[in-house]
């Protein structure tokens, strides 16, 4: 067993290209899991200067200046995020407040629903079965409460670091877009010169990662929008609320398509009852959500490397556990940064040793 050992890890990291990957991977692993959230500021605006540099380079291929067409970029990107948070978040915020003042009502009559099952199905259903449930969901619901109360005052905390994100963030965002190659040049100095690995998987991640945040910004755009149109046409209450969550469910692939139908539903079924209306949403929902998963998903990510459900899903378990939102919308990317790392390592051109005697 040890020699079976040994051989694999002279295979493997006999390599110093293979060893410096691992030592990269390592360190970086230690930097983000220990000041993760000191660096947090730093690493979203990474991403949108990532996200920005598309269109600075399509201007200064039209012969803008570098440092006019990331002022133009980043003027344009404030200004869209302004307009779009003006428009959104008082409809947004004031459904929600409504959605959760109806609350009690809703479970209200959905308890009385659930008592009549009893009588409908009587063997199948029991009175104390029903009770004993209804006893169980109305201890989560009040842990639920007053976790969201706690949750609503410890952000009160975060006013400051909200300034800071609204301040900061966009300075370092222009000075990223602005003197890119200065902070790639630096960055390639300090990596070791054993580095054949480093620049290969960097290589094959470089123009996935940038499809991704595009599309995945993209797809959450189409399908919101889409979402909301429906909804409003409709006629369902909340609907600017729940497109929003419809679109930004997109980030969490699988999951979060299953986890927004219930509010969906829910919803519709307080408003509508099990009726023709209800139904016809439900319909128009899913349509929604199979052109999502079957038209805009393989146009927008028809470069991506394909990745096993079974694998996503655990991607995103494990990186959303670790870095909350950015671990989740990085999810399919960190993901894919896995499967190149060890195809890197696979294809580790260096024989292996014989053994010793």
């Amino acid at each position: 067993m040890i020699s079976v050992f040994g051989r694999w890890y002279r295979r493997k990291f006999s390599d110093p290209d293979a060893a410096m990957l691992l030592i990269l991977i390592l360190l970086s692993t230690a930097v983000l899991l220990l000041w993760g959230e000191l660096i947090m500021p730093v690493l979203v605006a990474a991403v949108i200067a990532y996200l920005l540099d598309w269109p600075v380079t399509r201007l200064i291929k039209l012969g803008v200046g570098r440092g006019i067409a990331c002022g133009v970029v980043l003027l344009g990107f404030i200004t869209i995020t302004i307009l779009t948070l003006i428009g959104l978040v008082p409809i947004i915020s004031k459904q929600s407040v409504n959605l959760i003042q109806e609350t009690p009502l809703i479970w209200q009559k959905a308890q009385e629903w659930i008592l009549t099952l009893p009588d409908k199905y009587p063997d199948y259903v029991q009175v104390y079965q029903i009770h004993q449930m209804m006893e169980g969901l109305n201890d989560k619901l009040v842990e639920v409460g007053e976790t969201l109360i706690s949750v609503s005052f410890s952000n009160i905390a975060n006013v400051a670091a909200l300034l800071v994100y609204m301040v900061l963030v966009p300075l370092m965002i222009f000075f990223m877009l602005k003197d890119k190659m200065f902070f790639l040049d630096s960055i390639s100095r300090l990596l070791p010169k054993e580095r054949r690995l480093i620049t290969q998987v960097g290589h094959e991640m470089n123009s996935q990662i940038a499809n991704y945040i595009r599309g995945k910004v993209i797809e959450i755009v189409i399908v919101g929008v889409i979402s909301c149109v429906t909804f409003v046409l409709m006629d369902l209450r909340y609907a600017i609320l729940l497109g929003v969550l419809v679109g930004l469910s997109v980030l969490i692939p699988y999951i979060g398509a299953a986890v927004v139908t219930i509010p969906v539903a829910i919803v519709a079924m307080f408003q509508w009852g099990i009726s023709p209306e209800f139904w016809y949403l439900m319909l128009a929902y899913g349509v929604i959500q199979g052109l999502d998963g079957n038209l805009l998903v393989p146009l927008l990510f028809s470069e991506a490397v394909s990745l096993h459900p079974l694998y996503i899903i655990i991607a995103v378990l494990v990186f959303g556990g670790l870095w909350g939102f950015w671990g989740v919308f990085f999810a399919i990317p960190l993901a894919t940064l896995v499967k190149a790392v060890i195809t890197a390592w696979s294809s580790n051109p260096v024989k292996e040793m014989p053994e010793t005697a």
